[in-house]
């Protein structure tokens, strides 16, 4: 399937890398001389722009059908829509978007829905001459006047903080740098608490205060020296404490200072543990905690606000269960809900404060679906927002009456082009892997497929640090599925969905799990008859991208086409440089190759270094140049080396977005025309060009 535009060539240039008596020769290491700004910078924009070249050219006979699948994918989405309105300190709030435009429109309304509306920001606008922009971390002051908002315009996730007067719309020429989207306004209206990066390995490393309208006062309030740790703020919902999280990935530390005292000095909660993770929150005169102390499977305990640190005076409110993941939770003055998962579906539990005899289980009817607790401020009601969806319900807000146990609809994705739900099914399948564990799998296919072994299905997964992958709608796949395809996610292991032991089962040594899981689940479907290898595909990215490297080198003959995003494919080499972002925070994940066994260990399955002469699938692997996640030489270097060493005929494309990072394009549509080019990619090995 090689074509005759000039496949790009990569130059060699030896590179030794050396730990514990162990060589390895890196022959693509100079690739990293972008953001190093090394003598080669422009011979990698030269190599990176030439296989975007390539990718074009391989791709132009399906440039029809990538318009016609981003066209038809633009055409499913409601192009003028808002948001539902939550109510929060004498406002309604809610997000709108308009016909033809890229980004969202911020907007309130004082008192009741009926007012006038007030915009507080419109994005479009902002984001005119810029090729990527991005607005996050919204958070109004106390008494409605002054909004920070922060912008990134290189998709590097470094920002820039502004100020907005909301009553004259007039933006304040001050402006802090360097900082996170993450930050919190004390109750006195001018006190901000914000995070900053270290400007090189862009850890949040360090907590401020900023007076507005008075730069000289800004001041360090806590710095986290542990590089192994990343810090973040947030307010408890009662807005009594304004908190810092030092965060790993096994343990917690929260500080907490009253929100009305913003000069007064921050509190540990309680000193970090090995092994401990803690969030807390705040109700009638007690902390309650979410923890794992002693509770594999978290469970939620109380403490007066004077005896914290005294883990001895801690009280079970909801105790741990072996079967039961105890996610988040959410305090209202006649209730506390808590999110659970289990069987990897979630659940809704509401237990009265005044009985808790009396706890129930918001009932759902589908067998795969996802449910969640939407944005509640609101603290005395009755009334609950939640989210519902499956992968053929769209996305769904109700009103959920906690005295009457009733729904109500607040609204539903809308799906033009006369989506008929009717017309797919979705179901669980169980997959029996090497070790005898039972994988989840969650499928959905159009009613007229055919189980007979020779249609095209779409494999994802995903399998690190305990994210769930969660069976959501995706409208855009039903373009997949109207061509025949079925798409399918592997609930692997290093999510969460069957409980915290399902994540400490795939991470450090036991990490090859996760890959055994998915190739396991993909025979499991070829020998349900769902599918073959001719039309077998995968996708993942990020952590998901490290495993479809490591199961293209598994087991290359499984899969007709893999498509790898922003991947994590040279773990080893990464995770022995403490200068890239993440790196030392993610040793309790991969492990840290500065000990021999967890090299070796790392050094087994990284797909970079596992890269050999032998056929492998038709491939895809897309990045941006200026991601901070996993940097763009990563993939770039995978690439050139599976160019050199594979030994088939196979497609092997190489897209590097010039403007964009780990999150793709900033834009709503520009987004898509990633996902036609995913898609079209599939079909066109399907040879489905028509």
């Amino acid at each position: 399937m090689a074509n005759s535009q000039t496949i790009p060539s990569c130059e060699k240039i030896p590179f030794e890398l050396k730990r514990h008596n162990d060589k390895r020769i890196d022959n693509y290491y100079w690739l990293n001389e972008y953001w190093t700004d090394g003598p080669r910078k422009q011979q990698v924009v030269d190599y990176l722009e030439a296989e975007n070249a390539y990718s074009k050219a391989v791709m132009a006979p399906t440039d029809a059908l990538q318009e016609e699948l981003f066209q038809e994918i633009k055409g499913r989405i409601k192009q003028k829509d808002e948001s539902v309105p939550y109510f929060e300190n004498g406002y309604w709030y809610y997000t709108k978007t308009e016909e033809n435009q890229e980004y969202p429109i911020y907007c309130r309304k004082e008192g009741a829905l009926e007012a006038e509306e007030e915009v507080i920001l419109d994005v479009n606008k902002m984001a005119e001459g810029h090729e990527y922009y991005k607005v996050s971390g919204l958070e109004i002051s106390p008494d409605n006047q002054i909004l920070a908002f922060a912008v990134d315009t290189l998709s590097r996730r470094i920002y820039t903080i502004y100020f907005k007067v909301l009553a004259t719309g007039e933006v304040l020429s001050e402006t802090i740098t360097n900082a996170s989207a993450n930050f919190e306004w004390a109750n006195d209206n001018k006190t901000l608490f914000y995070t900053s990066k270290d400007v090189k390995t862009l850890r949040e490393d360090k907590v401020w205060s900023y007076i507005l309208g008075k730069k000289e006062s800004e001041r360090l309030i806590f710095e986290e020296k542990d590089d192994t740790y990343y810090v973040s703020l947030s307010k408890t919902k009662s807005k009594n404490y304004i908190l810092i999280n030092s965060e790993s990935t096994l343990s917690t530390e929260v500080r907490f200072v009253n929100a009305n005292q913003p000069n007064a000095k921050f509190e540990v909660f309680l000193p970090r543990e090995k092994d401990h993770l803690y969030e807390i929150e705040d109700y009638n005169g007690d902390f309650y905690i979410l923890t794992n102390w002693r509770a594999t499977n978290f469970r939620i305990m109380k403490t007066p606000t004077h005896a914290h640190t005294n883990k001895r005076k801690w009280k079970t409110v909801v105790a741990h269960r072996d079967d039961v993941l105890v996610e988040n939770f959410d305090i209202f003055k006649d209730y506390l809900v808590v999110s659970e998962q289990t069987n990897a579906n979630s659940k809704i539990r509401v237990i009265p404060w005044q009985d808790t005899s009396r706890a129930y289980y918001i009932p759902f009817d589908e067998e795969v679906y996802v449910a969640s607790m939407s944005y509640n401020p609101e603290f005395d009601t009755d009334k609950i927002r939640m989210s519902y969806q499956s992968m053929i319900t769209p996305s769904t807000i109700y009103e959920y009456q906690l005295n009457t146990k009733t729904f109500k609809i607040l609204k539903q994705q809308e799906v033009l082009g006369g989506y008929d739900k009717n017309n797919y099914e979705t179901k669980r399948l169980w997959a029996t892997v090497r070790d005898g564990v039972k994988v989840p799998i969650s499928i959905v296919y159009k009613k007229d497929f055919v189980q007979d072994g020779k249609q095209p299905l779409l494999l994802y997964g995903y399998g690190s640090y305990g994210i769930s992958m969660s069976p959501y709608f995706r409208s855009s796949v039903l373009s997949l599925l109207d061509r025949g395809f079925a798409y399918a996610v592997a609930h692997i292991r290093g999510g969460q969905e069957m409980g915290r032991p399902w994540y400490e089962d795939s991470k450090l040594f036991k990490k090859k799990n996760t890959f055994y899981d998915f190739i396991d689940c993909a025979e499991y479907l070829i020998e349900s008859s769902y599918t073959s290898p001719q039309h077998l595909y995968a996708n993942g990215g990020s952590a998901g991208g490290l495993l479809m490297g490591a199961i293209a080198n598994m087991r290359p003959d499984l899969w007709h086409g893999i498509v790898s995003d922003v991947p994590f494919v040279d773990a080893l080499t990464t995770m022995l440089d403490e200068s890239i972002p993440l790196t030392t925070g993610e040793y309790d994940e991969w492990g840290n190759p500065n000990n021999k066994r967890s090299y070796n260990y790392i050094k087994s399955y990284s797909p970079y270094d596992n890269i050999e002469s032998k056929d492998y699938p038709n491939m895809m692997i897309n990045t941006g140049l200026h991601d901070s996640q996993v940097q763009y030489f990563e993939p770039a270097k995978y690439v050139a080396k599976l160019r050199e060493l594979k030994t088939d005929d196979n497609i092997l494309l190489f897209n590097c977005d010039m403007s964009t990072g780990h999150g793709g394009s900033s834009g709503r549509f520009q987004a898509l025309r990633e996902t036609a080019r995913e898609f079209a990619f599939y079909l066109m090995l399907e040879g489905k060009l028509k």
